[in-house]
C-alpha cells in the first residue's frame, strides 16, 4: 500500500495531509539514520512497515507518502550514537513520538522498555535493547479542514478582562445536569450548562490547565494515581484526547468547535502551556520523544552531559538557546493562534525559557522572537514570572506585552486580611496596581494578573479553614506541596460545626473576592472559589482525578448567595471604570482641581501621612477612588468618566467606626456592600459623618454627588 515513497519537502515539520498524501518531516541533527514505523492500529505490538527516510534537507528528515491518509497511526526510530556522557541518548529499540504530532492515536502503557538504559540497573551507560513499540504512544495522521464560520475573537481589552483559571476535566465531571457523556470534556465546557455559569458570573476568559497531551508520571500510575494537572507535556500540538467524548481521533476538531462556541458567547480561551520542561524526566527518565531525536539539541544540559539542568524541579529543561528547540515553541504557539484560534497564553515557569545562558535574561532571544512575530505579539501573553533555579523570581521584571501573575499580591492580600501588621502600606500598592513593579518600564496595570488562589495552592475556602495542608490522599506522607500558605482557619482545623467559626470564614471568602474585584489591574478566578469549593485541606491536588479536583454543583443556600455575592462584583468592576484603569493614578490633583484621583485615609478620617504608613500596628484605612479624575479616554477618543468610590478595609478583629471626615464628611452616601453583611441590596445613608466598620471586614460607599450639567 506504501511502495511509493517521494522525498518530500523539510517544511512544515510533521505529518501534513494535502488532500493527496502526507508529507512526514522530522529534524535531528545528530542522527545517522531515521526511520518512518507505520502502525495498522493502536493494537499493534510492532509497526507493519519501515521506510528508511533517505533525504536529508538541513538536518531535517523527511518524505511524502501519495497513499497515505488521516488516521494513519506512525512513529520514528532514530538511529545515532548511545553516549550519553557526550549528550546524546539515540537508541533505535525505541518507537519515538513525532513533537509535531497533531493527533494522539494511541496513549502510552508504562512499561520498563521504555527507558533507553537498563532501568533494573539504574545505570544509563547500560544500553537497553528492549522494543518499545507495544508500549509507545503513537501520533495519527489528522484531517484539519475545519468549518469555522464567521468565528469571530472577543479581542477583549486586558483592562476590561476576568480571568477564570479552571480544568476541562474538574469543571464539568460532577455536572448533574450535564449529558453523562459530555461530563469532564471539551465538549462538556461548551455545553450551554457550562456556558450558561461562566455568562452568568460575568468572566471574560478561561484559563485553562493544560490541554496539550501529557503522560501520567511513572511513580503516580505505580500508586493508582495520575498527573491530574497535566504539567507533564509530551505533545506540544496535539490536545489531549482523554478530554475528548469523540475519541482520540476527534480530540482536534471537538476542541475547535469548543473555542469556536465560546467565542460566540464573547469568552476568550487562554491555554496554560507548559514549554519549560518535557515528561521525559531526568537523566533516569525515559525515552520517547526529543531525548530520543536529538537530546543533545534539545534539552539544556549539564556539566556532566548524562544529567540535565533543572530549573522547573521536572528533571530537565528545554534548551531555548537551540534554534530548533525555540523553533518548537514558536511552532506550537502559532499553530494553536492560527489553526487553533485560542486567544493567548499562560507560561508556566516562564523565567526558565528567559535563560540564555544562566541568568534570566529579559533580552533574550525568546522574548525578541515573540515581540517581533505579528502572530503571537497580538495574543494575551501570561507569565508564571519564576522558576526554581538561582534569580528565578522576576516578578516585575517581565518586557512589555507581558501581563504577569503577580505573587508579591497573592502573598500581601492573603496576609493582610489573615491579621498580619505592618502590611498596609504594602495593601495599598498592591490595590492601587503595583506601580512599583510595573511602572518603570512603561507597563500598565494590566501587567499585574491579580489572585489570591489558583490551582497550585489552597483553594479559597480551605484558605481560611486550615492552618495546615493536608495531602495524605496524595500518598507522600503529607511530604508534597508547600508549607507557607499564609493561611489562617478562624479558630478550628476543617470543618466545624461551630458557628461563629463559619460565619467568620463565609466573611473572610468575602474578604478576599471583594478586594481581588475591587483592586486596580487584571483579576484571575480559581474555579470553584466562586462557590465555597473545598479539596479537604489538600493544597498539591495535582494527582487527584477525583472528587477532590472536581467541582461539586450540588450547592448549599451559603454557596449560591456566595456566587450571587461574586457575580454582583464582577458586575460592580465592569460597570465602574474606576476600578479597572487603564492607566496608574497620578496621586495628585489633575483638571485644574484641587482634588486627586487617589487618596488614603486613617480610621480618624484624615489623609495618611508617613507615620501612619510605618504603623506596624495598622490593620485598618480607607481608599478613595475620584472617578471623575480619571485622565484617559477610550478608542474613540472620548474622555472616560465615572463615578466616585470610598472602600474601607478593616483586618482587625475589633470593629471601627471610621470617620468621613474633610471633604467626605456630612455627605449623603449610598452603600454599595459590606462584607459583615449578605444583603447585596444598597442603601442610602444621609449626612453620615462616621462609618461602623465591622471587625474583618470590607465596606464600599459611594458618596451622593450634585447631578452633572
Amino acid at each position: 500500500m506504501f511502495s511509493r515513497v517521494w522525498p518530500g519537502r523539510p517544511y512544515p515539520l510533521g505529518a501534513t495531509w494535502d488532500g493527496i498524501g502526507v508529507n512526514f518531516a522530522l529534524f535531528s541533527e545528530n542522527a545517522s539514520k531515521v526511520e518512518l514505523c507505520l502502525f495498522e492500529s493502536a493494537d499493534a505490538r510492532t509497526e507493519s512497515l519501515r521506510i528508511p527516510l533517505q533525504w536529508v534537507t538541513n538536518q531535517i528528515w523527511h518524505c511524502y507518502l501519495p497513499d497515505a491518509k488521516p488516521g494513519l497511526l506512525y512513529g520514528y526510530r532514530v538511529h545515532g550514537p548511545y553516549a550519553p556522557w557526550q549528550g546524546h541518548r539515540f537508541n533505535a529499540n525505541k518507537v519515538i513520538l513525532d513533537p509535531y504530532a497533531k493527533a494522539i492515536g494511541r496513549d502510552l502503557r508504562w512499561d520498563d522498555a521504555l527507558y533507553g538504559f537498563r532501568r533494573s540497573t539504574g545505570n544509563v551507560g547500560d544500553f537497553d535493547e528492549g522494543d518499545s513499540a507495544p508500549f509507545a504512544p503513537l501520533a495519527s495522521v489528522t484531517e484539519m479542514a475545519f468549518s469555522w464560520g464567521d468565528d469571530c475573537p472577543p479581542r477583549m481589552p486586558w483592562h476590561e478582562t476576568v480571568v477564570y483559571e479552571t480544568h476541562i476535566k474538574g469543571f464539568t465531571r460532577r455536572h448533574p445536569s450535564m449529558p453523562k457523556e459530555l461530563r469532564g470534556t471539551y465538549a462538556g465546557l461548551a455545553s450551554p450548562v457550562a456556558i450558561g455559569h461562566l455568562r452568568e458570573l460575568g468572566v471574560t476568559a478561561v484559563e485553562l490547565l493544560p490541554i496539550h497531551y501529557h503522560i501520567d508520571d511513572h511513580f503516580l500510575v505505580d500508586k493508582g494515581l495520575v498527573n491530574y494537572w497535566g504539567y507533564n507535556t509530551l505533545g506540544y500540538f496535539a490536545p489531549d484526547p482523554r478530554y475528548a467524548a469523540a475519541g482520540p481521533h476527534g480530540a482536534v476538531q471537538e476542541f475547535k468547535s469548543m473555542v469556536r462556541t465560546l467565542h460566540s458567547e464573547g469568552l476568550e480561551v487562554i491555554l496554560d502551556v507548559v514549554y519549560n520542561h518535557t515528561a521525559e524526566g531526568n537523566h533516569l527518565g525515559p525515552t520517547l520523544s526529543l531525548r530520543g531525536i536529538d537530546n543533545a539539541a534539545y534539552y539544556r544540559l549539564a556539566e556532566d552531559r548524562s544529567h540535565y539542568v533543572d530549573f522547573t524541579g521536572c528533571g530537565n529543561s528545554l534548551d531555548c538557546a537551540h534554534p530548533h528547540a525555540l523553533q518548537l515553541i514558536m511552532d506550537s504557539l502559532r499553530y494553536w493562534i492560527l489553526e487553533m484560534h485560542v486567544d493567548g497564553f499562560r507560561f508556566d515557569l516562564a523565567s526558565a525559557l528567559a535563560r540564555e545562558l544562566w541568568e534570566v535574561d529579559r533580552l533574550g532571544a525568546f522574548f525578541d522572537i515573540i515581540h517581533q512575530d505579528p502572530v503571537i505579539s497580538q495574543t494575551k501573553l501570561i507569565a508564571e514570572p519564576w522558576d526554581l533555579g538561582p534569580g528565578g523570581d522576576q516578578v516585575g521584571n517581565f518586557p512589555v506585552l507581558w501581563t504577569e501573575w503577580n505573587g508579591k499580591y497573592r502573598d500581601c492580600i492573603r496576609s493582610f486580611w489573615k491579621g498580619d501588621g505592618g502590611m498596609v502600606g504594602e495593601f495599598a500598592t498592591r490595590l492601587a496596581g503595583s506601580s512599583d513593579l510595573y511602572q518603570h518600564n512603561g507597563r500598565r496595570p494590566s501587567a499585574s494578573l491579580n489572585f489570591v488562589t489558583c490551582h497550585d495552592g489552597f483553594t479559597l475556602r480551605d484558605l481560611v479553614s486550615y492552618d495546615r495542608k493536608h495531602n495524605e490522599a496524595n500518598g507522600e506522607q503529607n511530604r508534597d506541596g508547600t508549607d507557607h500558605n499564609m493561611s489562617w482557619n478562624c479558630g478550628a482545623e476543617g470543618p466545624t460545626n461551630d458557628p461563629t467559626v463559619n460565619e467568620l470564614r463565609r466573611r473572610q471568602q468575602r474578604n478576599f473576592l471583594a478586594t481581588l474585584l475591587l483592586s486596580q489591574g487584571v483579576p484571575m478566578l480559581l474555579a470553584g472559589d466562586e462557590l465555597g469549593q473545598t479539596q479537604n485541606g489538600n493544597n498539591n491536588a495535582y494527582c487527584q482525578d477525583s472528587t477532590i479536583g472536581w467541582l461539586n454543583w450540588d450547592l448549599s443556600p451559603e454557596q449560591r448567595e456566595l456566587f450571587e455575592f461574586v457575580r454582583s462584583l464582577i458586575r460592580l468592576r465592569k460597570e465602574n471604570p474606576v476600578f479597572r484603569r487603564r492607566e496608574f493614578f497620578q496621586g495628585r490633583p489633575i483638571h485644574g482641581l484641587d482634588v486627586k484621583d487617589l487618596y488614603w485615609l486613617t480610621p480618624g478620617g484624615k489623609e495618611m501621612v508617613d507615620s501612619d504608613w510605618e504603623a506596624g500596628h495598622a490593620r485598618c484605612l480607607g481608599m478613595g477612588l475620584m472617578g471623575e479624575q480619571i485622565d484617559e479616554t477610550d478608542e474613540h477618543g472620548r474622555r472616560i468618566r465615572g463615578y466616585s468610590f470610598l472602600v474601607l478595609f478593616n483586618a482587625d478583629y475589633q470593629p471601627a467606626s471610621f470617620r468621613l471626615g474633610g471633604r467626605a464628611g456630612g455627605l449623603n452616601w449610598e452603600l454599595v456592600l459590606d462584607t459583615s453583611s449578605l444583603d447585596l441590596k444598597s442603601r442610602r445613608l444621609e449626612h453620615l459623618e462616621n462609618y461602623p466598620l465591622q471587625g474583618r471586614s470590607l465596606a464600599l460607599l459611594r458618596p451622593e454627588l450634585p447631578a452633572r450639567a
